[in-house]
C-alpha cells in the first residue's frame, strides 16, 4: 500500500500536527539564521586556555593527524528537505513548517545516479521531516531496488498526521531501518526539549511501528532509537543506557525498541542559541574541547559518508551542510550532486572547524550513534 504524502493543505503551524515550543531561527529573523553568523559566534569563544586554544586543525596535527580525508564511501545521506511538523528546541536543520525547502525529484534522480556509480550500501534519508517530502516514497523505492539500506530518520510524531497513519506497514514492507529522535524515556525530558506533549505522541507513534513488527528483534525491521542530551554536556554511553532505556519504556508504556544511539548536541543553529541564552555557551565549548578523544577520528562520519542538501549540494556531513561549508574541490569539481566525481571527491580534505569538536568529545558522535 502506497501512503498519501501530507498535502500542503495541512496547517503544520497548528499544534495539532506536532508540538512547536519555538520557532525557526528564520521566522524570528535571528541573527543566528545567518551562518556566518553562527560560525563568527564559535570563532569568537575565548578558549585560550583549552589545549590548543580550540583549534581544531592544531588539535588534529598534535595526533598526528596532518589532514583530515574521506576513507571508502558507505554512507549516502539525503537531506530531503527542511519542512518539519515540529520546532524543537534543539534543532540543528532549524527545520519547521516555514521552512519550505524541498528536493525536487530531478535532484533526486540526480542523487540515484551519483549512488549508482559508487559501492555505499546505506542511503541515510533526513530533513526536516523527511517523510513529507512529496517524493519521499519514490526515493526510499529506488533505493530498495538497488539493494540498498534504507535509513528513515523520523521524528515520531509526524507518524500521526492522517495522511501518513500507514507509513509505519509500508516501511517495513520494504524493511526500512527506522531511526527515531527521543531525547529521553521519560515525559518531563522529552518535552522540556521538545514541546509539551512530544512524549505522549511519540509513544503512540512507537506502539504503532511495533505492531507493524519494529523493535522486535527482528534485523529487517529495525527500531533505533536516539537521544540528544537536554542540557549543555555530552550524551552518555549508550551501552550502559539502553537495558535502562528498555525496562522504563517496556514496563511504562509498553513500547519495546531494538537500539539505543546516543548523539552529542552540536553547538549549531538553536542549540547555539539556547546555549547563548543560557549561558552556557563558553561552558560548553571548553568542555568540547577538553573532552577530545584522538579515538574518534578513524569513525567520524565525514570519512564513510558523504552529505547532498535538497538542493543538490554536496558537504562532508550534515553539520557542514547545515553551517554551509560546502566540500572543497581538489580542483575545479563541481560540487554538485548533478556534477557527481567519485574520484575529485576522494581526493578532498574535509572540511573542518570549532564545531568538529562536538563530534569528537568524549565517546564521540556521528549520525550512528558513539563512535569510540
Amino acid at each position: 500500500m502506497q501512503p498519501t504524502q501530507a498535502p500542503t493543505s495541512i496547517d503544520f503551524d497548528n499544534s495539532a500536527a506536532g508540538p512547536k515550543p519555538t520557532t525557526t531561527l528564520r521566522r524570528r529573523q535571528s541573527p543566528l539564521a545567518s551562518t556566518e553568523y553562527q560560525i563568527a559566534t564559535l570563532e569568537s569563544v575565548d578558549l585560550s586556555a583549552t589545549p590548543h586554544q580550540g583549534n581544531f586543525t592544531a588539535t588534529l596535527t598534535a595526533h598526528n593527524w596532518q589532514r583530515l580525508q574521506p576513507a571508502n564511501l558507505e554512507i549516502f545521506q539525503i537531506n530531503v528537505g527542511k519542512l518539519c511538523n515540529m520546532t524543537c528546541r534543539h534543532c540543528h536543520v532549524d527545520a519547521g513548517p516555514d521552512r519550505l525547502e524541498q528536493m525536487s525529484r530531478e535532484t533526486i534522480d540526480a542523487c540515484l545516479s551519483a549512488l549508482d556509480q559508487t559501492a555505499a550500501h546505506t542511503v541515510d534519508i533526513t530533513g526536516g521531516a523527511p517523510e513529507l517530502n512529496p517524493h519521499f516514497c519514490y526515493l526510499v523505492d529506488q533505493c530498495v531496488a538497488r539493494g540498498k539500506q534504507v535509513i528513515d530518520r523520523c521524528n515520531l510524531t509526524v507518524l500521526l498526521l492522517p495522511r501518513l497513519q500507514n507509513l509505519p506497514e509500508w516501511l517495513a514492507e520494504r524493511n526500512v531501518e527506522v531511526v527515531c529522535s527521543l531525547p529521553h524515556y521519560r515525559q518531563r525530558n522529552t518535552d522540556a526539549q521538545r514541546g509539551e506533549g512530544a512524549f505522549e505522541k511519540s509513544i503512540q507513534a512507537l506502539r504503532r511501528l511495533n505492531a507493524t513488527g519494529y523493535g522486535q528483534g527482528d534485523p529487517n525491521r529495525c527500531l533505533t532509537l536516539m537521544s540528544n542530551p537536554v542540557g549543555a554536556f555530552l550524551s552518555s554511553n549508550p551501552s550502559k543506557l539502553e537495558q535502562e532505556w528498555k525496562t522504563g519504556l517496556l514496563q511504562h508504556q509498553g513500547v519495546t525498541f531494538d537500539r539505543l544511539i546516543t548523539l552529542n548536541n552540536m553547538p549549531i543553529s538553536r542549540y547555539l542559541e539556547w546555549l547563548e541564552q543560557s549561558g552556557n555557551l563558553q561552558r560548553y565549548m571548553e568542555l568540547l574541547v577538553n573532552s577530545f578523544n584522538p579515538s574518534t577520528l578513524t569513525g567520524l562520519m565525514c570519512r564513510n559518508t558523504l552529505s547532498i542538501s535538497w538542493d543538490g549540494r554536496l558537504f562532508d556531513c550534515d553539520f557542514n551542510q547545515m553551517l554551509e561549508l560546502e566540500c572543497q574541490p581538489t580542483r575545479s569539481e563541481s560540487m554538485q550532486i548533478q556534477d557527481f566525481n567519485l574520484h575529485g571527491l576522494e581526493q578532498r580534505q574535509i572540511v573542518t572547524g570549532r564545531h568538529c569538536f562536538g563530534c569528537t568529545a568524549g565517546s564521540g558522535s556521528s549520525c550512528g550513534g558513539a563512535i569510540a
